[in-house]
């Protein structure tokens, strides 16, 4: 009987193991900077060669990024899924706002969902601090900037993807983030322009969400998810022929 040679375990892979477990649930995030190599070893109660070795074999993959006495870092690239000038084009393009409404009723309502069932203690102590951001931004006097009211939203949507303990959900709603954000501040501004009561409708359906999630109330988590969805898109479907309109009525009033 031919017997092969039983490859040797390294201590490396099994920290290897652990850091990508830490980065796919969302422990360590696209960007930011790892623990210094010595807490490392610490807290997985290892050497710090190992620890060194694990970090230069997820660099070599592409999910980490040393920088020269700057520490090693999350590589950023995992963060989104698509680049500036995608997010340009696709940002000029009504039709890709109306599709990207249509992909977020299915992810947002599906995050909802597993969130209310999910959730632990501290996905809603995370949440409430998400939600209580975007409440301050509603209430903030003079009137939050667009931005800073769509980064806001985008945070709280993104906190219950975190919640819902699916991790393709959640990496596809952070690939999404940069694009949502952006996507938000062109939505909050033609709502609000278009209907003085749009701001009052989005505050009571957060809240409704985020009621549903905290108390576990699964299925009127997704209900209310995608009720807020599908609000929005109609607020910019009604904008859009609010702007068609007027430009035949311009166009009539020329010679």
């Amino acid at each position: 009987m031919e017997v092969g040679q039983i490859r040797q375990h390294r201590l490396s892979d099994d920290i290897v193991e652990q850091l990508e477990t830490m980065i796919l649930e969302g422990t360590l995030q696209p960007g930011q900077r790892l623990p210094a190599e010595r807490a490392l070893a610490e807290r997985f109660g290892v050497s710090r060669p190992s620890v060194r070795e694990a970090v230069q074999k997820l660099a070599a993959r592409g999910l980490l990024i040393s920088r020269q006495g700057g520490g090693n870092y999350v590589s950023d690239s995992l963060g989104s899924s698509f680049s500036d000038p995608l997010m340009g084009l696709l940002e000029s393009r009504p039709e890709a706002q109306r599709d990207l409404l249509e992909f977020r009723h299915t992810l947002e309502a599906d995050c909802a969902y597993y969130a209310a069932r999910r959730a632990t203690d501290l996905d809603r102590q995370q949440l409430q601090h998400a939600f209580d951001e975007l409440q301050a931004c509603y209430a903030c006097e003079p009137r939050a900037s667009r931005a800073d009211e769509a980064a806001a939203d985008a945070r709280f949507h993104l906190a219950i993807a975190q919640a819902s303990h699916n991790l393709v959900l959640l990496h596809t709603m952070r690939g999404l983030f940069d694009l949502l954000k952006r996507s938000m501040v062109t939505n909050i501004g033609g709502m609000y322009a278009l209907r003085s009561e749009t701001r009052h409708t989005l505050i009571a359906q957060h809240q409704a969400l985020f009621d549903a999630i905290m108390d576990g109330r699964a299925e009127d988590a997704r209900r209310v998810a995608g009720e807020h969805i599908r609000f929005v898109q109609d607020v910019l479907d009604e904008r859009e022929e609010e702007i068609r309109r007027m430009a035949r009525a311009q166009r009539r009033e020329r010679p």
